[in-house]
């Protein structure tokens, strides 16, 4: 991009003013991040005016794509009326009689304001609830900035330790020990391990912390038997299950929960319920929610937040998850299984060492030759993070947005024909990152 592109003028100014230039990480490119205009369906436009297909869709949160007519309206007159008050709203009861319909287990929901949120509340309730101070949560699973849910979230071969008693690691410089003495790191998808290491702290564990298509761990879905165990020793120790679906919410009319027989007793939410606005939610068995009622005494989890339920991400949120009905759901679900389906035969069509995992209306791609089974075998090598780095950028640059981490994330004004312009772009852009893996020229394969 030239120096005279307005992004790169917009990011010098930026970094004189933000750390790094960003409010997120997740926007940083090299050799600056690019700047939106704006959105509409599944495209977004750059402040150059180049139009993208995309399937990053804010981080997996824009589940109608960019500016759906029917939110934009709602919210246009939402606001018009005001956009928070120090007052209940009759919309907030709406969306969450609308939830509550939509799964088994929510009994009862409070709104916050994100996921992090949510898993912190999460968290919080099941301490009260059981009077225990420990957390169990999977090793290299995404659970937001809490100290506690962020564990070993980036740990590496050089400090994860044993893979029989997987080591807390931090996040954050600074984080106390104290916090990393208070989880327990589970390996993905091992009953027996698992179960062995929640044994050891069985009195003191208050909740077991579990994304069921953990993407960080490799987007590959959590076995019936691995939950179905995590399930059994919370029974069996009087601790909470508790389902991170902040991402996973759009796999099910219920979310992802929809697909196991077990319910958690608490679940987290956000990102897809928010309509495109800032959301998260707390939801489950009443008497575990009953923590925050403030009308009981005494109150086990005071609560509040000043734009908790506030009347615009609720009308945006309720409008977005009614038009994610049942049939949407499983119609953006076959696409995604198409996607991953023509995903996996264009790389065995070129021979490029590489495989696809998702679920749902999700994908994403590895630089491995098989499927990745847990965080570790999940995690790249340098020249495995190259290349997806390399595949990332080449399908920008080709008119298709990924997440980062080679993961894509469909909207519903997405058909078949976005899934053939995936796999257009997808061709040459696994050609050309196929030597950085020691891969069979394409050539070879007649590709």
């Amino acid at each position: 991009m030239s120096g005279s592109s307005r992004s790169e003028s917009l990011y010098r100014r930026a970094v004189r003013a933000l750390p790094g230039g960003v409010s997120r990480n997740a926007v940083l490119r090299r050799p600056h991040p690019v700047y939106a205009s704006h959105g509409a369906g599944c495209r977004l436009t750059d402040a150059e005016g180049v139009s993208r297909l995309d399937f990053a869709n804010n981080m997996a949160s824009l589940i109608h794509g960019h500016a759906h007519p029917a939110v934009v309206h709602a919210v246009e007159t939402q606001i018009r009326r005001g956009t928070a008050f120090t007052l209940a709203t009759e919309v907030e009861v709406e969306f969450a009689e609308h939830m509550l319909g939509r799964a088994d287990a929510f009994e009862m929901i409070r709104f916050v304001n994100s996921g992090t949120e949510a898993i912190m509340c999460c968290i919080k309730a099941a301490r009260a609830f059981t009077g225990r101070p420990m957390i169990a949560k999977v090793e290299g699973a995404y659970h937001g900035l809490y100290d506690y849910a962020e564990t070993s979230q980036t740990a590496t071969p050089a400090n994860w330790g044993d893979p029989d008693r997987p080591a807390s690691v931090p996040v954050c410089a600074g984080t106390p020990a104290s916090a990393l003495v208070e989880v327990v790191v589970l390996p993905f998808n091992d009953a027996e391990r698992a179960a062995a290491l929640l044994d050891r702290h069985a009195e003191r564990i208050a909740c077991v912390l579990i994304d069921p298509v953990p993407h960080r761990v490799g987007l590959t879905p959590a076995t019936e038997a691995f939950v179905g165990a995590l399930h059994r020793w919370t029974r069996a120790n009087g601790a909470l299950l508790v389902f991170d679906e902040v991402i996973t919410f759009r796999c099910g009319y219920g979310g992802a929960q929809d697909g196991y027989p077990v319910r958690p007793d608490l679940t987290a939410l956000g990102k897809i319920i928010g309509g495109g606005f800032p959301i998260g939610a707390i939801a489950g068995r009443r008497e575990v929610m009953a923590v925050l009622d403030p009308l009981r005494s005494p109150v086990l989890f005071p609560h509040s937040g000043t734009f908790s339920a506030n009347p615009v991400s609720m009308t945006a949120g309720l409008t977005a998850m009614r038009l994610f009905d049942r049939d949407e759901v499983r119609r953006l679900n076959r696409l995604g299984g198409l996607a991953r389906e023509r995903i996996a035969a264009l790389i065995e069509d070129l021979g490029v060492p590489a495989c696809v995992t998702g679920e749902g209306s999700m994908f994403r791609l590895h630089m491995k030759p098989e499927p990745p089974r847990d965080y570790r075998a999940a995690f790249p090598s340098p020249r495995e993070a190259q290349a997806a780095g390399a595949l990332v950028d080449a399908l920008f640059r080709d008119g298709v947005m990924l997440i980062g981490t080679c993961t894509g994330a469909l909207s519903t004004p997405m058909t078949e024909r976005e899934i053939d312009a995936l796999i257009d772009a997808l061709r040459p852009a696994l050609r050309g990152v196929a030597p950085l893996l020691d891969a069979p020229h394409p050539a070879a394969h007649g590709a």
